[in-house]
Parts: structure tokens; C-alpha cells; sequence
């Protein structure tokens, strides 16, 4: 980290496992920096001491204004920031201050929700926000893949409603805690068998819980190799998924927020049934939101 940095104001991604800033000036990057001290190991009072202990090289000026997104605003972070109901702008946040000493004034982004049916989101938001600035007047539908992937209907800068699945979660679990986890360790992947996994429950979706076992019953039966089971449990768990989230992606224009093996994981799910997905780099994305925050703040104060 350059200790010379000098931004204007301090951009910051605060999730539950981990803490992302970036010095910015205007909407120029100048220096970043990451911390695993993420929002779910930490108590109220450590937030503050958490975010200077990352970023303290680039207060040397005095105080910078920091504008934060994610999971720091939930209920179990540094302050609730209220959600704000669909359907609405996202770039048009809500900013909840946080209680910090002179050094530092740090504004939170607020989440979305979604009352029928119920749902929410914090961290998204800004993503979405930022990929409306990048793409201005693109209508249809961002997924947004990770631990809860959210599939995102998008119309005339706002949004209009959304879903989350929990698939990323419900992987870890079953290939870490189940009687999977024998079958599926290591890192490899087939590409065919997650082809053939997703097609199986996109279509019987219904079948997923005996398909599942199957996997185990392979590995034992045949020496399935690992890591076509591993590809196999994605791409059952993803085929699912999209036959759940059939009326968001069937016939619409679609988005994918990220670049990364994830994101690319739902392209190639989606390709088969005829979708073509504009890719989308997640921290340009977030930056981009972040900044429209940030503008919005300054535009207020």
C-alpha cells in the first residue's frame, strides 16, 4: 500500500467474510486494499478500528469521506441501514450514517427488499446500480451468481422485482458436510457432466434429491472420478435453480455480473437453452455504483 496516496473520497465493499476499499479520486482508482475482517467476525464496536487499521495510509490528510456497501449495513453490523422496497432506482440510494470519530465520516448504501415474495438483499444493490451506469437504458434480467445468487428483473432504471436462490450455500454444504463430501473433494471439473447434470433437473427438477445420491451410488458402484461428481453436483444444483427462475431468463435479455469461474458456470448452464449473456466485471460494477453514491451524497450535502 502507497503511503502518499491522497484521494478525495474512499470506496468500500464490506461483506460478511471479507473487507475491500479503494482510494478514489473522482472515479480513479489509486491504491487498494483487502482484510478478511469481514462483518461476521466482528462485533459493533471493532467495525471503526477495522476499517482505519486498512486505510489509516490514506488518511494522512485528514478526513476522507468513505461511502460503504454490503453486509456492514445489516442489523449485525456497524448500523442498520433501512431497506428500501421495490420497485425502485437503485442508484438512487438511501444513505444511513455511521458512528464514527472526526477522522473518518462513512455513509452506507441501504438494501433492497421485496414484499410478495419476500426478499432482500444488501451489497446487490450498488452492483446493480453500477451496471445501470455502465449500460444506461438496458432492460431485462442480471443474475447476479455467488452464495446467494439473485436473478434481477431490470426496466427503466429500476428494479422491479427479484429472487434469491441459495445454491452457492447449498453446494458448500452438501460436498462439505454430506455423505457427498466422499465423492466430490478436489478441484477438477468435466464440463460435459455439468452440461448433462444441469439439462437432467432443468428438466425434473423434481428429481433433484435422488440425483443427488446418485453421485454417491456412482462412486461407489463405478469409481465415478471426483471431478465429475463435483461438476455433476453443480450443474444439478444450477439446473434447479434455472427451472425455478424459468420466467426470469426465458426469452429475456440477460446479464451476468461477474467474469469468474461462478459466473461462467451460469453462462454455460443458460447457452444450451438458447441464451446469449452480456458478461459484466463485478468491481467495475461496484465501483461504478459505489459512485453514484458517493455523487448522490454530495449532490444532497
Amino acid at each position: 500500500m502507497n503511503d502518499t496516496v491522497t484521494p478525495d473520497w474512499i470506496a468500500v465493499d464490506w461483506g460478511t467474510t471479507n473487507l475491500r476499499a479503494w482510494a478514489m479520486r473522482g472515479t480513479r482508482v489509486l491504491d487498494r486494499a483487502c482484510s478478511d475482517e469481514g462483518m461476521g467476525s466482528l462485533s459493533q464496536d471493532a467495525f471503526e478500528p477495522a476499517l482505519k487499521a486498512l486505510v489509516s495510509p490514506w488518511l494522512s490528510h485528514g478526513p476522507v469521506p468513505v461511502i460503504a456497501c454490503g453486509m456492514v449495513g445489516s442489523r449485525q453490523g456497524w448500523v442498520e441501514a433501512p431497506y428500501r422496497q421495490v420497485p425502485c432506482a437503485p442508484a438512487e440510494s438511501a444513505l444511513t450514517r455511521a458512528p464514527a470519530s472526526g477522522d473518518l465520516s462513512v455513509h452506507i448504501v441501504s438494501g433492497l427488499s421485496q414484499t410478495t415474495p419476500p426478499d432482500v438483499m444488501r451489497g446487490e444493490e450498488t452492483q446493480i446500480a453500477g451496471f445501470l451506469q455502465l449500460n444506461p437504458g438496458w432492460d431485462g434480467v442480471l443474475c447476479l451468481p455467488g452464495t446467494h445468487t439473485k436473478w434481477v428483473h431490470l426496466s427503466a432504471g429500476e428494479v422491479v422485482s427479484f429472487q434469491t436462490f441459495m445454491t452457492g450455500e447449498l453446494f458448500a454444504l452438501v460436498s462439505g458436510a454430506s455423505v457427498l463430501r466422499h465423492s466430490v473433494s478436489g478441484e477438477g471439473w468435466d464440463s460435459d457432466a455439468f452440461e448433462a447434470a444441469v439439462g437432467d433437473t432443468l428438466a425434473r427438477p423434481e428429481k433433484l434429491a435422488g440425483r443427488l445420491f446418485g453421485l454417491r451410488a456412482g462412486q461407489l458402484l463405478t469409481g465415478t472420478d471426483p471431478s465429475t461428481a463435483r461438476a455433476a453436483l453443480s450443474g444439478l444444483l444450477i439446473g434447479a435453480e434455472l427451472a425455478a427462475a424459468r420466467p426470469y431468463w426465458l426469452g429475456q435479455n440477460m446479464a451476468i455480473l461477474g467474469t469468474g469461474t461462478q459466473a461462467c458456470a451460469y453462462r454455460d448452464a443458460l447457452a444450451p437453452q438458447g441464451v446469449s449473456c452480456l458478461m459484466v466485471d463485478t468491481e467495475r460494477a461496484t465501483l461504478a455504483g459505489l459512485t453514484a453514491a458517493r455523487r448522490l451524497l454530495k449532490e444532497t450535502t
